[in-house]
């Protein structure tokens, strides 16, 4: 891609526009059964997650985002994934279906959310 390529603006609207069809698209049958088959073949390894689930999370992403005039491939991904992150910060609708997209390729983490000083001693 060269540096004359122009991205689209990225509103919190069409933020919000693209992570749901990307939600929708991930819940189809075909997809929903790409990424069972590939969690059973995973379990709960991070690795192994990020080998397997993340490539076709991220494949659909792609595909998404290029129906709104992002370009195909890496450079349109990482773009977006800055852009998105930036309206993170601002709007937690974004923040939240960012956060369901994930979910589809990371595992879900237990918090302690006792203080350290109570770790230690339980």
């Amino acid at each position: 891609m060269s540096k004359t390529d122009v991205f689209p603006s990225l509103t919190p609207e069409l933020a919000i526009e693209i992570l749901t069809k990307t939600i929708e698209t991930l819940q189809s049958p075909e997809n929903t059964h790409k990424l069972e088959d590939a969690r059973d073949n995973v379990g709960n390894e991070m690795l192994k997650m990020m080998q397997f689930l993340f490539p076709i999370v991220m494949q659909v992403q792609i595909d998404v985002i290029k129906e709104f005039g992002f370009p195909e491939g890496r450079e349109g991904i990482v773009k977006f994934a800055q852009m998105l992150r930036s309206l993170e910060a601002d709007n937690t609708e974004v923040a939240q279906l960012h956060n369901v997209v994930r979910s589809f390729y990371l595992p879900s983490v237990a918090v302690n959310m006792s203080p350290p000083e109570d770790r230690a001693t339980s």
